[in-house]
C-alpha cells in the first residue's frame, strides 16, 4: 500500500509490504524498516522497529491517521483511498474537535459562546511532551467546552462542540 508520510510540512513517500501477521517492511524514501506489531487496545500498539522497541498511538483524524511514537507525531494519508469531494462549509470536514492521541488540556483559549473562524485555535493538549494545538474545523458559535486544563482526555472525545455559522 502507498501513503503518504507528513511530519511538520514536509511529505514523503511511505510504502508498506505485508509479511503476514503481525509484521510488515515499510519503506520511507530509500530507508527500509522491518516492523513486528503487537495491538494493545484501539489506540496503542507495541512495535519493534528493526529490533528497537516503541510504543504507538494511532488515532484517526480527518484525512487519514495520526501515529506518535516516541513523542513526534506523524499523519498518514492514503491518498489511493481518497476521493475526490466538493469541500463546501461544514459538512465536508469534521464535526468535532477530539485529540488526536490520549493528552492532557493544557490551555484553552476560548470560551462558550464565542464566535469562532475556521482554523482558530481553540485548545492545546500534551502528549508526550508534545503540545498540539486543535482548531475550529469550521466557522461558528462554541456552544460547549467539555473540558477543563488538567484533564487527561483520549481519541474521539469531544472537547469543543461548534454549531456552525450559517453559510447560506
Amino acid at each position: 500500500m502507498e501513503y503518504k508520510l507528513r511530519y511538520n510540512e514536509e511529505k514523503v513517500a511511505l510504502a508498506i509490504e505485508s509479511d503476514g501477521e503481525g509484521q510488515f517492511k515499510a519503506t520511507i524514501g530509500d530507508n527500509q524498516f522491518e516492523v513486528t506489531y503487537q495491538r494493545i487496545s484501539n489506540s496503542r500498539l507495541n512495535l519493534v522497529v528493526n529490533g528497537r522497541q516503541a510504543t504507538a498511538f494511532v488515532a484517526d483524524t480527518f484525512g487519514g491517521k495520526a501515529v506518535t511514537v516516541n513523542g513526534r507525531t506523524w499523519f498518514l494519508e492514503d491518498e489511493s483511498a481518497r476521493s475526490p469531494r466538493p469541500r463546501s462549509g461544514p459538512q465536508s470536514g469534521p464535526k468535532a474537535v477530539t485529540p488526536p492521541m490520549p493528552a492532557v488540556v493544557t490551555k484553552i483559549l476560548v470560551s462558550t459562546g464565542e464566535t469562532v473562524e475556521k482554523g482558530q485555535a481553540l485548545l492545546v493538549v500534551s502528549a508526550m511532551k508534545m503540545d498540539t494545538t486543535l482548531s475550529a474545523p469550521f466557522d461558528g458559535v462554541v456552544t460547549q467546552i467539555s473540558c477543563s486544563e488538567g484533564d487527561k482526555v483520549t481519541p474521539k472525545q469531544v472537547l469543543v462542540d461548534i454549531e456552525a455559522a450559517n453559510t447560506a
